[in-house]
């Protein structure tokens, strides 16, 4: 996107600017899968902001019965979240956050997307693309190709990010072109 965001201070800044905007516990995954969402923080850079957040007691676990424990931002977590956010650029923070809640709402959503590559008689490769919500198909596409690693390459682009594929196809097919540049 535009570069990593550098420091371990910074990533956690990011990330609880990100927590208090969402407002709600989440399990580690998905704080993981909202951070990922733009390309502004290395996996490592976030492991070693989060174990730290923990130990400043910036966010708190929550443990539930019979459940996956899930985090929270605590009120010291919402100061340095307000506080510092200044020091990263308000386009980043905007960008991330907004995909953070797409990303969010798919998963809410229930929806379950699906690749599968298929070798046609011709000798290229089929790739069928599909979402179902709530077992009720809402997306089905296929596109063929003449090698399997072009193949593979759009099965893993479907996989890290199904959401940002359903959005771009549902905003071609209604004729909004301008979600390529936003």
């Amino acid at each position: 996107m535009g570069g990593t965001i550098a420091s371990v201070r910074n990533v956690k800044i990011f990330v609880l600017y990100l927590m208090e905007n969402i407002n709600y516990p989440l399990d580690f995954v998905t704080i993981n899968d909202i951070v990922m969402q733009t390309d502004y923080v290395m996996y490592l850079d976030f492991a070693e902001a989060f174990n730290g957040m923990l130990d400043s007691d910036l966010i708190e676990k929550i443990d539930i019965l019979d459940e996956e424990s899930v985090y929270a931002i605590t009120e010291k977590g919402r100061i340095v979240a307000r506080e510092l956010k200044t020091d990263i650029l308000p386009s980043i923070l905007d960008k991330s956050l907004s995909a953070a809640l797409r990303y969010l709402n798919f998963k809410k959503r229930n929806i379950v997307a699906k690749c599968i590559i298929e070798k046609t008689d011709d000798g290229r490769y089929s790739v069928n693309a599909s979402f179902t919500e709530k077992g009720v198909m809402i997306f089905s596409q296929t596109l063929v190709v003449d090698t399997v690693q072009r193949a593979e390459a759009m099965r893993q682009n479907f996989y890290d990010r199904p959401e940002a594929i359903y959005r771009g196809v549902t905003a071609l097919l209604a004729g909004n072109v301008n979600y390529l540049f936003d």
